[in-house]
């Protein structure tokens, strides 16, 4: 397994809404499980401000260092919405009106007041750049090369990652499962390195928690073997049953 492909991604998150506390990010989460089951490791998550220049900055460090980009957010119609100037001068390219998202538009607002000016600043792109469907209020989102710009809105962003299922090459997708118990990790952390150590291509993360006035951890087990995360969930829940600890399936 050592010698297999990994691809990797990052998300940026554009939006002084995020930053202020005002907007809770619900993106990032479902971008993460979307792109495990690609076969796609999540590997980095900035948040900046609606300023261009730290958009481009931070678009240009990340596509430079993982295979795939995505961006949540600044992509409506108001004036502050500036993603897309911020890609087209990162990548050295003028902003455009594609005119299939023109059209697309244009059909949706029909019956909606029709295609302002504002409305039609959601059909500008970067030069070269393709469309993401998006079926849940007719603006498109943007592919261009590497990088893909979404929506800030988690259920508008959730129809463009299903248009964009198996479209992206990846790796084999990622198998996890989940196991609980009301054990300190100090009491079980050798456990754990054990485990890791006695399955080789497993990864198994702790997630400490208190509750109920006692202190519990689940712990999930990763890899892109699902034999050997089974192997693993076994050989751990007897471990740690075996320490005094019941263990809960599926986590705790």
């Amino acid at each position: 397994m050592s010698d297999e492909r990994i691809w990797t991604a990052a998300v940026l998150v554009i939006g002084d809404e995020i930053l202020s506390g005002r907007t809770q990010d619900k993106n990032v989460a479902q971008i993460a499980t979307w792109l495990d089951v690609q076969g796609i490791r999540l590997r980095e998550v900035r948040i900046v401000p609606d300023v261009e220049e730290e958009i481009v900055a931070a678009l240009v460090a990340l596509r430079a260092r993982y295979d795939y980009l995505f961006t949540t957010g600044g992509i409506g119609p108001t004036h502050d919405d500036i993603t897309v100037d911020a890609v087209a001068k990162a990548l050295g390219v003028d902003v455009v009106i594609h005119p299939t998202a023109r059209a697309i538009l244009e059909r949706y607002y029909e019956s909606r007041g029709g295609l302002t000016e504002a409305r039609l600043r959601m059909a500008r792109v970067p030069e070269g750049a393709e469309l993401i469907p998006n079926r849940m209020s007719g603006a498109p989102g943007i592919r261009i090369g590497n990088l893909f710009v979404m929506a800030g809105v988690p259920h508008i962003t959730a129809g463009m990652l299903d248009a964009l299922t198996g479209e992206l090459e990846g790796g084999a997708p990622l198998v996890a499962h989940t196991i609980g118990a009301w054990a300190a990790e100090s009491e079980v952390a050798d456990l754990l390195r054990q485990g890791e150590k006695d399955h080789p291509g497993v990864a198994i993360g702790s997630y400490p928690f208190f509750r109920e006035g006692r202190v519990g951890a689940n712990f999930v087990v990763r890899s892109t073997d699902g034999a050997c995360v089974a192997a693993c969930v076994a050989a751990l829940r007897a471990s740690i049953e075996a320490a005094g600890y019941a263990v809960t399936d599926g986590g705790i």
